[in-house]
Parts: structure tokens; C-alpha cells; sequence
């Protein structure tokens, strides 16, 4: 069943912009170490940060909290299954949210898709709770 979505879209020129003006400060308060790492490999290392920050928005109304109630973007964290397909690695507020959510019996599955398109990057979030197998 489905418990939370949200969606989001982002314009990489404000990230650009705040990645000039507030340098390391924006990225060390926005995203994880596994993001960073990601971000300064490519090339669009704006566009990479739009989608993830796109994503952590998307992923805080899913949740239904926005960033508020203990929820931080740092508390998610875009990574990569091993098929290559991005999710949300949630910690903090934001993990403490999704249990809360979660109903029981269930676990909680967050999908992730994400897209840009010079200047816009875009997030979708779509929680999902399967039923425990017994």
C-alpha cells in the first residue's frame, strides 16, 4: 500500500547560485558525505546537487512533515542499490518519521526516480508499505 508521495521540482541555476555564494556551508548542510562524493565526480556537479536536492524535498512531503519535526535534509541521503537504481537512505528525524508511518506488520520500501532538464531537475518519492513475510 501506499503511505506517502510527494514530488519536486528544482532549478539548477539556485543551486548553482548557492553553491557560489555559500560554498562548502550549503554543501556540508545539505547532503551527505556519499552525495558529495557523487557530486564532485561529474561534470553538471549543480545539476547532480538539484537532483538530490530535489529529492530530500520530494521525500519530506512524502513523509508529510515537510523539514520540520525533527526532520533535516541531512537525514537523507540519495544512494544507489546494487541494480544501479536510486533510493533514500533515511537517519535521524526522518527515519524516526517513517517508522512512524509504517504500519505494522509492514515494511516500508521508498522509490526514488529523478530527471533533469537544463535548468529544471525534478523528484519523485513514493513510500511504500509491504506486509511483513511470516
Amino acid at each position: 500500500m501506499i503511505i506517502g508521495i510527494g514530488s519536486d521540482l528544482c532549478d539548477i541555476r539556485r543551486i548553482e547560485q548557492s553553491l557560489e555564494r555559500f560554498k562548502d556551508r550549503f554543501v556540508q548542510r545539505c547532503f551527505t558525505p556519499i552525495e558529495q562524493r557523487k557530486a564532485d565526480r561529474r561534470a553538471d556537479r549543480a545539476g547532480t546537487y538539484a537532483k538530490r536536492f530535489a529529492a530530500k524535498e520530494a521525500c519530506s512531503k512524502a513523509l508529510g512533515t515537510g523539514f520540520n519535526r525533527g526532520v533535516f535534509m541531512r537525514d537523507m541521503g540519495v544512494v544507489n542499490l546494487p541494480s544501479g537504481a536510486p533510493t533514500l537512505h533515511l537517519t535521524g528525524g526522518a527515519a524516526e518519521r517513517l517508522k512512524a508511518i509504517t504500519p505494522a506488520g509492514h515494511e516500508a520500501v521508498v522509490h526514488l526516480t529523478m530527471t533533469d532538464e537544463h535548468p529544471m531537475a525534478q523528484a519523485f518519492v513514493v513510500i511504500e508499505a509491504r506486509p511483513l513475510r511470516v
